[in-house]
């Protein structure tokens, strides 16, 4: 079961979050059927967003967040709810490159350096909120880091990782999110930037056993910190056929009146391939 922790440092300067996401993005894998590459990138995209979906306030909100590069993967999409429960897809689920030049699977390379991450947040108004960064590395966590600096002015230090197994499972998976409240001075910044200097990766410490609490202190050893809360998060889809029919009717008239030729259509899911069958009767009716 996905873990997912939030503290606060005793003197309210800063907050981190850690989640372990290995469960989560074992059954993306199982869905999607990715290759290494892709899951490594569509994992570390979904472990931010359950981090970034777990802070919001209203039971209905919603955050996506898309890299669009111009690499192989295509765009790589990851949606939370406010429970940081998430699902995603990749327009390419199957990359083969080569390891990058740390013998490391290599992600920004499935995703491409040049190109946007693009933060959605539904907050239940009337507009959604939109923030648009360029790709910094493409490696996802730096990206993250650099859409708090520019988008929310806040400092943040952003870890994740994924590592897979050679039959394509997921070993491990998971990442960290530190970042500095309003009353942080200076000296909290050199503090954080201490305490991260030669951390082992965050797969390495989701091997070794450690718990999502264990990585919040351990990175941030020389902060007291308060357990805020915790939760468990799951590889989640809210689709329905009437989610799915709602979409059918964007096609307009002609197009559906068309569809109703064929003895049944049927429409897949992209976050979870559950698939929607439709009768020629049902494909008329939404055309009316």
């Amino acid at each position: 079961m996905s873990e997912l922790v939030r503290m606060i440092s005793v003197d309210g300067t800063l907050t981190v979050m850690a989640v372990d996401s290995t469960d989560i993005v074992n059954r993306m894998e199982q869905i999607h059927q990715t290759s290494a590459v892709t899951s490594a990138a569509l994992g570390r995209l979904l472990t931010a967003a359950s981090m970034m979906g777990a802070v919001l306030k209203g039971k209905d909100n919603s955050i996506t967040l898309r890299m669009s590069g111009d690499g192989p993967a295509g765009s790589v999409i990851a949606v939370s709810d406010s429970s940081g429960n998430v699902r995603g897809y990749v327009a390419n689920p199957v990359v083969e490159i080569p390891l990058n030049d740390k013998g490391k699977l290599d992600v920004a390379g499935a995703i491409g350096r040049n190109g946007n991450l693009t933060v959605m947040k539904d907050l239940g108004m009337k507009e959604p909120y939109i923030g648009q960064v360029p790709i910094v590395s493409g490696e996802i966590a730096e990206d993250i880091t650099s859409y708090f600096a520019t988008s929310e002015q806040t400092p943040t230090v952003c870890a994740l990782g994924v590592l897979v197994n050679p039959d394509l499972s997921i070993k491990a998976a998971g990442g960290f999110i530190i970042q500095l409240l309003p009353t942080a001075m200076d000296d909290t910044i050199d503090m954080v930037e201490e305490c991260i200097k030669g951390i082992p990766s965050v797969t390495q410490m989701l091997t070794d056993g450690m718990t999502p609490e264990q990585i919040c202190r351990s990175v941030l050893k020389t902060f007291e910190l308060d357990f805020l809360d915790s939760s468990s998060p799951e590889y989640k889809c809210n689709c329905s056929k009437e989610r799915v029919s709602k979409a059918l009717l964007t096609l307009g008239k002609d197009e559906l009146r068309e569809m109703a030729n064929d003895p049944v259509t049927e429409v897949s899911c992209h976050f979870c391939d559950k698939k929607y069958r439709f009768m020629p009767s049902e494909i008329l009716k939404l055309a009316e």
